[in-house]
């Protein structure tokens, strides 16, 4: 069966490279792209895009989904309309593929509600490269062992959230297997505010914003007389892609909300 795929964000840098992955896909159909902007009839209309594009753009989501009838929503936007267009998704029977970071943990217990109780499948992915993922399952491992741990997430100038979606999520996972406490001397004070980062239950977490980067983190896990570092870096959008198609292909079997792609990998 061809799945049919609309997406929201198709302008974007990251959602460019969706655009591409999804129409070389032979099991995937990109029929339609969701944007706010008027930028014209197709993808061809914005000059992003070759002649042949001629998928439609349309700025309501219910005229989207009446007139191209998609399968999968992958929403590649910002954090402030995310949720909005993940709620609206679901009401109208669209699966939801979320690569956007911004949801409050009050939001994701009701869009899991939603998605549960309709038997919905939505896939929300703070990363969507594989080997992030990975970094992600080997620091929650190793914090068993290593309990003292640092996170230095480091991203291009423009990401409107701090810390990533990743650093949290990585913390929260490695909060599962380290028992809360404060890292670093009893009587520390900062000298300047924000020095030490923000504090996730007692451990550290770092964000860097510098032009000419792209997506980098990296797990820093201390002990008596050694550090062992867990590093993943995204050198460009194309990293994410794999994560993406996955995605769209095990939304399709799900009937749940998925929060992180380390819950459909083995």
């Amino acid at each position: 069966m061809t799945i049919k795929v609309a997406i929201a964000g198709a302008r974007g840098r990251m959602g460019q490279e969706a655009v591409h992955t999804i129409m070389k896909d032979q099991n995937m159909e990109l029929v339609s792209v969701l944007d706010y902007k008027e930028i014209g009839e197709t993808l061809a209309d914005t000059k992003l895009f070759p002649q042949t594009f001629t998928v439609p753009i349309f700025m309501d989501l219910t005229e989207l989904s009446s007139k191209t009838k998609p399968d999968v929503l992958v929403d590649l936007t910002s954090p402030e309309s995310v949720y909005q267009h993940t709620r609206e998704a679901l009401e109208l029977g669209i699966r939801p593929v979320v690569g956007t970071t911004g949801f409050s943990d009050e939001e994701l217990k009701e869009l899991s509600a939603y998605s549960a109780e309709h038997g919905i499948g939505c896939i929300i992915a703070p990363n969507f490269a594989i080997g992030a993922v990975l970094m992600m399952k080997f620091a929650e491992q190793a914090a068993k062992y290593l309990p003292d741990i640092e996170i230095i997430e480091m991203h291009h100038d423009q990401k409107l959230d701090a810390p990533s979606g990743t650093a949290m999520k990585t913390a929260s996972l490695i909060a599962d297997h380290r028992k809360t406490h404060n890292q670093g001397h009893p009587k520390e004070k900062e000298t300047i505010a924000g020095a030490r980062g923000a504090n996730y239950d007692g451990m550290r977490i770092h964000s860097v914003r510098l032009p000419g980067l792209v997506a980098h983190q990296q797990v820093l896990l201390g002990g008596d007389g050694q550090l062992l570092t867990i590093r993943h870096d995204s050198f460009n959008r194309g990293s994410f892609m794999s994560g993406v198609a996955l995605s769209i292909n095990k939304v399709m079997e799900l009937e749940n909300l998925v929060y992180g792609l380390e819950n459909i990998i083995d």
